[in-house]
């Protein structure tokens, strides 16, 4: 990997310095602060350094502002003359809600700028970098390039295909069951696995689930972590006959935590008005061939409305339909050291799956203990990327 020069000489990421390395790295621990909560926007973290002391801090803000470059020149002052900004995301050159962040980088007299990342989005790509040169700041692109599109995947992913990106939260015994054969679940794992979960609720814009899921638990779908209960993402459910009763907490409490019904333009128009009139917005996709809703038209109406990361912690159909629509592109497993044996609820739904050659494949991101459990990551393999065929 190198760093493009663009309109000066490439410069190799061997001859970075460890200062660098650092000062990119706690930017990108900034950025990561803001997951869940800037969406449409992305995650941003942005250090500024003078004579080797960091001057000046930020991250996105909550729903997009301020922008990280903002904060940290806010924060930096008179300080960023003459100073290095560290930023996980090339700085914005177009005027949306507020000015363009290249612009004040200019503005307040850095000699020199470091980007993780160039910005897909075609008000940008690579016109914030150009314009930063073109004013005579030192330009370098690429330190941590892989760990700033791994952080911010949902807003590319939203950018390159209209969609949020999927991670699928799996919580089972060893042999991948959710709970025994009457439905016994609460509970598989340990509190320490639950608020792992909890947390992964926060870093997400939304949360996903299907009808049979609220039936069944009657969830709430918020984060219960002490101090963080203002990160809860916001609820979708998919209900394509609007089968959730009146008496559901997800409605009970819709005008606190935002709420979105998914379901199939031909459901009861007055079951929707009342969803409606308890604060809920209501969505209507299309059918696929079988008359359920498809999942790829949905995720991608989700996409229009901003959301960039989405966790899916419904039952074993929804992750089975969403794994057989190659729609799956994050996996987190926790594992219980318990069995429950064949006659248990198995976490995914039959795949039917075309051989070994048809099966999702994911590669393995990290592994963790967290209490008596052990937490998996994984990332899928789609087939562009080398991973299973095409199954359309």
């Amino acid at each position: 990997m190198t760093i493009d020069g663009g309109l000066a000489p490439a410069t190799s990421l061997r001859d970075s310095t460890s200062t660098d390395l650092a000062m990119m790295r706690a930017a990108l621990a900034l950025a990561r602060r803001g997951l869940g909560t800037t969406w449409p926007n992305p995650s941003v973290g942005c250090v500024i350094v003078n004579n080797g002391h960091v001057v000046g801090r930020g991250w996105t803000g909550r729903g997009g502002r301020p922008h990280g470059e903002r904060e940290a020149l806010r924060r930096a002052g008179a300080a960023a003359q003459g100073a290095t900004a560290y930023v996980t995301l090339e700085p914005c050159s177009h005027w949306g809600q507020t000015p363009p962040c290249a612009d004040a980088l200019i503005a307040a007299g850095l000699r020199r700028v470091i980007v993780a990342l160039e910005d897909p989005d075609a008000r940008v790509a690579g016109s914030g970098i150009e314009g930063l040169r073109k004013a005579g700041l030192a330009v370098e692109r690429g330190l941590c390039a892989a760990e700033a599109a791994e952080l911010n995947a949902g807003f590319l992913q939203r950018v390159r295909l209209g969609r949020p990106l999927v991670t699928l939260k799996l919580a089972t015994s060893l042999d991948g069951r959710i709970a025994t054969a009457s439905g016994e679940s609460r509970w598989i794992t340990g509190s320490a696995a639950r608020e792992r979960a909890h947390l992964l609720r926060a870093t997400h814009d939304a949360i996903l689930v299907g009808t049979e899921t609220v039936l069944a638990d009657d969830p709430q779908l918020t984060c219960r972590l002490p101090g963080l209960a203002g990160r809860s993402p916001l609820r979708v459910v998919l209900d394509r006959q609007l089968r959730i009763p009146p008496s559901a907490r997800l409605l009970a409490d819709a005008r606190q935590v935002p709420t979105w019904i998914v379901t199939l333009g031909s459901s009861d128009p007055a079951r929707q008005e009342l969803f409606r009139k308890a604060g809920i917005e209501v969505i209507a996709a299309e059918p696929d061939a079988a008359g359920l809703i498809d999942l790829s038209s949905a995720l991608g109406l989700l996409g229009d409305r901003g959301l960039t990361r989405l966790l899916v912690e419904g039952g074993g159909r929804l992750a089975a339909a969403l794994l057989r629509a190659d729609l799956v592109d994050r996996l987190v497993w926790f594992h219980a050291p318990l069995l429950l044996g064949s006659d248990g609820i198995p976490a995914v739904a039959g795949l039917d799956p075309n051989g070994l050659a048809g099966m999702p494949r994911f590669e393995q991101l990290a592994t963790e203990f967290v209490g008596e459990d052990v937490m998996t990551a994984f990332r899928a393999r789609h087939p562009a990327e080398g991973g299973r065929p095409e199954q359309r």
